[in-house]
């Protein structure tokens, strides 16, 4: 039945380049074209921010509530209108932080970010890759190292996942929204984490508390779903998504993981709609696998 899916999705053209499921405790089914290849994902980047983010408040380094503006370097204050200096770390969590342009710019993104003419009073939800790069440089901040340092230590090195391929800023901070690369094995151990509230290997690499908080459906998007701390958020799963088909999906309630990697810049909607059909199919009672 899983194999099934894969030659489905080739017929419509929708090809992938690889596909992990995990349901009921097992990994039932593996398929990739580049042998554990990494493959860029893209904004996936932000849901390993936001797992930053949580540990960091295990930790107490930071809370979602407390001004994102105490994090960042004293000398950009110049730079911060009294509205985002007043702005919580939720709001760019949740992309409620007012509308950015899509990416940062410029020698210095935080330079320039800071001096957009930015309309804080908007709180709907408006997706830009700069309010992640936000939490990222405030994060390394409260950290005082590097954030790929402090990931590896605290998330990749305990789920046996090697340091992955990422992006830097121009002024030297992880960028955090894109630019990570991994293999569909070690995207689907993510999920497992999620699935697993933050438990691996009977150890609570991040308490239950903080995956609670970012999977809760914070603000509607735009896309007939809901935004958490960077994850995409359904009605029974929530999702790390990046932009042209990468994809992992945790359905609690069927304690069941699909990540997939791809490369469908028109169509990867559409891909996660099959995939996501697929889900329910295989979940549904009395179903033969």
């Amino acid at each position: 039945m899983y194999g099934n899916l894969v030659d489905r999705l080739k017929a419509d053209s929708l090809d992938i380049k690889a596909l992990e499921i995990y349901f009921m405790g097992e990994t039932v089914f593996h398929y990739d074209v580049g042998n554990n290849q990494r493959y860029p994902v893209y904004s996936i980047t932000k849901s390993v921010t936001s797992a930053a983010f949580s540990l960091a408040c295990s930790d107490g380094l930071m809370t979602a509530e407390i001004p994102l503006a105490e994090f960042l370097p004293t000398r950009d204050k110049n730079n911060m209108s009294r509205d985002f200096i007043n702005m919580p770390i939720r709001r760019f969590l949740t992309m409620t932080a007012g509308e950015y342009p899509f990416r940062p710019f410029g020698d210095n993104w935080l330079k320039t970010s800071l001096s957009l003419n930015i309309d804080f009073s908007d709180a709907t939800f408006h997706y830009s890759n700069i309010p992640a790069y936000f939490v990222s440089a405030a994060l390394e901040n409260a950290l005082g190292e590097p954030l790929i340092t402090y990931l590896n230590r605290r998330l990749f090195e305990p789920l046996g996942i090697p340091e992955p391929p990422h992006s830097i800023s121009p002024e030297g901070y992880f960028y955090g929204a894109t630019g990570m690369s991994l293999s569909v094995s070690e995207l689907a151990i993510l999920g497992k984490l999620y699935l697993q509230k933050g438990l691996w290997n009977c150890e609570n690499i991040i308490p239950s508390k903080y995956i609670n908080e970012a999977i809760t459906p914070y603000v509607l998007t735009n896309k007939g779903d809901s935004y958490g701390y960077f994850f995409r958020v359904g009605d029974d799963h929530f999702s790390m998504v990046g932009k042209w088909g990468q994809r992992c999906i945790v359905y609690p309630k069927y304690s069941l993981v699909i990540a997939y990697l791809s490369h469908q810049p028109e169509r990867s909607e559409e891909l996660y709609c099959k995939i996501n059909n697929f889900a329910h199919l295989i979940t549904a009672p009395n179903t033969s696998q």
